[in-house]
Order: C-alpha cells, then sequence, then structure tokens
C-alpha cells in the first residue's frame, strides 16, 4: 500500500533486488528504495510471488544493505510528464530535464509502457517523405508512418546519415513540417553532443525532443529511454495533431540491456543469450508507430541498430527485419571507398515503396528507374566480380559499359555531401543522367514512352 514503508531487502544482485511485495503490487509499478542514510532510488517491479517482488534499479545498488534498506510501493506505473513544452527539451533516459531548465509546466502524465497499435485502427502509409538523400529517395522511399531501420556497423556515419534525415525531412506538396523525437540509448558524450550541436547550428532543435542514456548512466535506464521517447511522440503526433520523426540510437545497447536484465534473473537464454522474448519486445516499441484513423497526426520511426561484426543475420538485425517494413543497409566497402552516405541498395529495401510514389506523389518515372537502377547495379556487382578472375580486359565491350555505369551510379547517384538536400526532380534527372551511359536495348525496366520523355538528349 502507498505510504507504507517495508523494512529489509532479502537479495542484491546487481541492479535487481528482492523485497517483501505488499498486496496490491503489479507488474511495472514504480518502487521508491532508501538505503540506511536516506538516501532515495527508483526502481520498478520485474516480477511478482506471493510473498516476495523482485524490483529493477534505476541506477546503482551500492550502499542498500539487507537489513536497514526500506522500499515504498508506489501505486503508479512509470510515467512521464508531456505538454507543448516538450519540443526543443533535452532529458536524460528517465525523462528528467538534463538541459538546466525545470520541468514541463503540465500536469499531464503517461505511463511510459504504452500499447502497439491496434491493427484495425491503422491507416496505411502512403505519403512519400523526401529525405533529400538520392539513395533513399529514389531507391527505398521512406512513407510517412513507415518503421524504416538503418542497419550499421561500428565506425560507419550512421549519426551523421540520420542527423541529415532529421534536418531535411519534409512531406512533398505541404507545408505541414516534421517534428522529431531522439533518443540515444548508451551512446557516448560526443554523440550527444554532436546531435545538440548539429540541431542547434542547423536552427531546428526547437522542433526537437531529445532523450539521452549516456553509456555511464546505468544501463538499465536504457530499458525505459525508447518507451520515453515513443510516449512524447505518441503526444505530439495523436493530441497535438503534427508529424513526428523518431531516432532510436542505438537499438543493439537497448537489446544488451535487455540480455544483462535477463541474465541476471536467471532466465533461459535463447540465440546468443539474449532472452527468448527478445522479439515481442522489439515489437512493443516499433509497432508503436503509424497513423491511426481519425488522427491528422503520425509516427514514422527510425530505429538505428549497429550490427556486431557488421552480420546481418545477427539476432537484432534479423528479428528487426521482420517486424518493421524494409531495412536501409550501410556498407563498409563504400564508405572505405569515400562514399557518403554509404548505402548498400542491394541489401536495403522499403516494403512501403510502391505505394508512395508515381504520378501525383512523386513523378511517373519513378517506379521504372528505380527499378532499372537495382538491376542494372546488381549486373554490375557480377561483372565487377568476373573482372577480378578474368581481367577487365578481358570483358565484352557491353560489360565494360556496365562497369562505366556502376562508377558513376556510385559517384554521382550515391555520392552527396553532408548538407546537400536534393528534391526528388534532382534525384530522378541524376538517376536518368546515369543511366543514359547504358545502351537503350538494356534499359528493359523502363517503358518506352518514359524513355523518350526523360532520357538526356545526349544520350545514346
Amino acid at each position: 500500500m502507498k505510504g507504507i514503508e517495508y523494512r529489509g531487502v532479502q537479495s542484491v544482485d546487481g541492479p535487481i533486488i528482492v523485497v517483501r511485495r505488499s498486496e496490491n503490487v503489479f507488474y511495472g509499478e514504480i518502487v521508491a528504495v532508501r538505503d540506511r542514510f536516506g538516501e532515495k532510488r527508483t526502481g520498478r517491479v520485474i516480477d511478482v510471488s506471493t510473498e516476495y517482488a523482485i524490483v529493477q534499479i534505476f541506477g546503482s545498488t551500492t550502499g542498500i544493505d539487507l537489513e536497514e534498506t526500506t522500499s515504498e510501493f508506489l501505486e503508479t506505473p512509470m510515467e512521464l510528464r508531456v505538454g507543448t513544452g516538450l519540443l526543443g527539451r533535452i532529458f536524460n533516459g528517465l525523462g528528467q530535464p538534463i538541459d538546466g531548465h525545470p520541468e514541463i509546466m503540465s500536469s499531464k502524465k503517461v505511463n511510459v509502457n504504452g500499447y502497439p497499435i491496434n491493427p484495425y485502427a491503422r491507416v496505411y502509409p502512403r505519403d512519400f517523405i523526401q529525405t533529400g538523400i538520392s539513395s533513399i529517395d529514389g531507391m527505398n522511399t521512406l512513407i510517412r508512418g513507415q518503421k524504416l531501420p538503418l542497419f550499421s556497423g561500428n565506425g560507419l556515419p550512421h549519426n551523421k546519415l540520420a542527423a541529415q534525415i532529421i534536418r531535411q525531412a519534409k512531406i512533398l506538396n505541404s507545408d505541414e513540417k516534421f517534428v522529431m523525437v531522439f533518443a540515444g540509448m548508451g551512446i557516448k558524450y560526443d554523440v550527444a553532443q554532436f546531435f545538440v550541436k548539429t540541431f542547434e547550428e542547423s536552427g531546428v532543435l526547437s522542433r526537437v525532443v531529445m532523450f539521452q542514456s549516456l553509456a555511464d548512466a546505468p544501463s538499465i535506464e536504457r530499458i525505459i529511454t525508447p518507451r520515453c521517447a515513443l510516449t512524447a511522440a505518441e503526444y505530439l503526433a495523436y493530441e497535438q495533431n503534427m508529424h513526428v520523426l523518431v531516432v532510436l540510437t542505438d537499438m543493439t545497447n537497448y537489446c544488451e540491456a535487455l540480455r544483462e536484465i535477463s541474465t541476471t534473473r536467471g532466465e533461459v537464454p535463447g540465440r546468443k543469450g539474449y532472452p527468448g522474448y527478445l522479439y515481442s519486445d522489439l515489437a512493443e516499441l516499433y509497432e508503436r508507430a503509424g497513423k491511426i484513423k481519425g488522427s491528422k497526426g503520425s509516427i514514422t520511426q527510425i530505429p538505428i541498430l549497429s550490427m556486431p561484426n557488421d552480420d546481418i543475420s545477427h539476432p537484432i538485425p534479423d528479428l528487426t527485419g521482420y517486424i518493421t517494413e524494409g531495412q536501409i543497409v550501410l556498407d563498409r566497402e563504400l564508405s572505405q571507398k569515400g562514399l557518403y552516405p554509404p548505402i548498400a541498395p542491394l541489401p536495403s529495401l522499403s516494403r512501403l515503396m510502391k505505394d508512395g510514389i508515381g504520378e501525383g506523389m512523386t513523378r511517373e518515372d519513378h517506379k521504372d528507374v528505380s527499378s532499372q537502377l537495382f538491376a542494372a547495379y546488381s549486373k554490375v556487382k557480377s561483372i565487377r566480380n568476373l573482372a577480378a578472375i578474368i581481367g577487365e580486359e578481358e570483358l565484352s565491350s557491353l560489360d565494360r559499359c556496365y562497369l562505366r555505369f556502376g562508377e558513376a551510379l556510385e559517384e554521382q547517384f550515391f555520392t552527396q555531401g553532408e548538407y546537400e538536400d536534393r528534391s526528388i526532380e534532382e534525384t530522378l534527372n541524376i538517376g536518368w543522367k546515369v543511366l543514359s551511359i547504358l545502351p537503350r536495348a538494356e534499359l528493359y525496366r523502363i517503358k518506352p514512352e518514359l524513355i523518350a520523355k526523360y532520357m538526356p538528349e545526349d544520350a545514346q
């Protein structure tokens, strides 16, 4: 019961303590724990039995002893204070301000655990989002309400790319601006400062809500951070009718924290030691994105995850790919060539792209150009492998033509500046320019009337 303190702790194991339970304790309930010196720590209930409750502490358990520690069950879940003052603010992983300003002026608190959107209430996403990045807009289009993760690796510029998307994202043919919710889990201090500085310099910080759980914060905090961020996003989208772009980085750190808690609790491990409920836990987060009937707002989600050893079959990217609607994959080989952004087109995919492009949405030739670029670049990869064996001089003239096309595609279409914001027309025009290197007979995925209309006059 609230107001009653229970003295004594049964056991302490890392961030997990076992305490005598109250009568009406529930899963996810917040617990105030005080050590012998009266220092308060916050925890939440993660399991209950007939006599005891298992509490996960947000912070260190140093100083908590078995006899003098007291615990009070607060009869409330983890909540976030929400209001119009959220925008432009920076919070820690638990939703507490860390920007030097007081808490926002609002009496409204919301349970951070939230719920995935009911499939019946969903509106199918169709609105094209222009990111200004050709390899995304042209070949792996982002749609409003979509969940499109960024698969990266250590040392690849995923943070730079995420910041560019946040700066440049806009809905075509609309004055509606995006607001951003950024959640950093286990990120280094310099990464956090990079995002703050980038947003300040580009003038978008006033439209961003930031949640930062730094690498030196307790790893347990990382479990709450994305839930706080998505709760803020849901308030802005469904109560304030805003279009919200949510960036979650790094989901690998989140999953490592899940594994740590699971191991501490002695749960039976699944693949690579991750808990068996990793899929459903990730789905709880990803499925909170989308559009809802009766609401003008929307939540578009870009989770970023660094693949351990660049292994796309690792459990985290593997399960994420099943839940989300595609993926953008960064390629180390392209990065080592000096290309930015190093987006690998062939393993990348946007499952909703076909419904958000074409006449009236982007341009009538978008679908055909994208399909032809994919097909031709796939052939370039095969020819490069062949050339590595027999030598380039042994290739046919057509094969050498494809190699020139591949180099032009990488240098002109895939490569662009960090602050270069291309319109979809510019992107498609560059695509046509690169395709003009190939003979007309090789453009078998494009309708002849589109070739006649859009192909540069000096082409073959």
